[in-house]
């Protein structure tokens, strides 16, 4: 099959729990009533945006995986026979947490279990006080559309993540996100930091041959708004499609197999790569030979 449709949930987060994944469950019932077969939804999307300030009574958010959100959400992908990307708080103990994400199938099984490799600490993003780094490699996914691979956030500014991805076969690459602009920054810094955000990974899908998909929440939490602006792009780069700014929106979106196999051919990145000389890139500062 080479047509497939994905879909993008981008909304805001309640202190009402209960609420907002039942506000989410109406949102994927609509993806999968339009056509979607993978769905994927924002960063941490059971809660507001926690990590804008180092509070311990936060930890009480996190639950186990396999638990009591995976088991509510599997219901509802067996219901719908879809794939889900759904991110969570994970407790492994009570000083280990991750941010991750887990995918489940049309069975309602867990098919991967993702956590954010890396982890940024800044103003209003507070996440090494929450989260351990991941340690569960580069999964990918198998769809009958083809392997899928999920990162997270801060994780869409590495090349090395998405090439990894690349690498194990996936075609599309999903980025859960929670980003946007500080109170305190200035307009024009915020659009130089949304284009970045949005042309590095476009970056990432020309160089890697595939689809990027990334969803971001909308909304004003504290001192911080979050962009929106939910974005496909495709192997050359360009937006498929776009959501709003300011609005909880479900992006639907048609993919394509046959265009990514097409570019792949045109464009054989993998099969030039210099694979034998990369080996510094494994320092983190290659000192100068003078």
């Amino acid at each position: 099959m080479n047509d497939f449709k994905i879909a993008l949930i981008q909304t805001t987060s309640d202190l009402d729990l209960r609420e907002t994944e039942s506000r989410t469950v109406r949102f994927i019932e609509e993806a999968a009533a339009k056509g979607a077969r993978v769905i994927c939804l924002q960063e941490l999307f059971q809660h507001p945006y926690f990590c804008r300030e180092q509070d311990p009574q936060f930890f009480d958010l996190a639950e186990t995986i396999p638990g009591k959100t995976t088991h509510r959400f599997s219901e509802v992908v067996k219901r719908l026979e879809v794939f889900l990307v759904l991110p969570l708080f994970e407790k492994v103990n009570d000083t280990v947490f991750y941010n991750s994400v887990v995918v489940l199938n049309p069975k309602g099984e867990i098919v991967s279990h993702y956590r954010k490799m890396h982890i940024p600490q800044d103003p209003g993003f507070e996440e090494k006080f929450f989260f351990s780094p991941g340690d569960l490699d580069w999964p990918v996914f198998d769809t009958p559309y083809g392997k899928m691979g999920v990162l997270v956030c801060w994780d869409q500014w590495y090349p090395e993540a998405a090439r990894l991805m690349a690498l194990k076969g996936a075609k599309v690459i999903f980025f859960p996100t929670a980003i946007g602009k500080l109170h305190e920054e200035s307009e024009e810094l915020a659009i130089q930091q949304h284009q970045a955000w949005e042309t590095v990974q476009r970056g990432h899908g020309v160089a890697n041959g595939c689809y990027i998909a990334a969803c971001n929440r909308v909304g004003t939490e504290g001192n911080l708004t979050f962009w929106g602006q939910s974005f496909v792009s495709g192997p050359y780069g360009s937006i498929i499609a776009r959501a709003s700014h300011d609005a909880a929106e479900v992006l639907v979106v048609d993919l394509d197999s046959s265009e990514q196999e097409e570019f792949r051919r045109i464009w054989p990145f993998f099969r030039d790569r210099r694979v034998d000389a990369y080996g510094d890139i494994l320092k983190r500062v290659i000192e100068s030979d003078d």
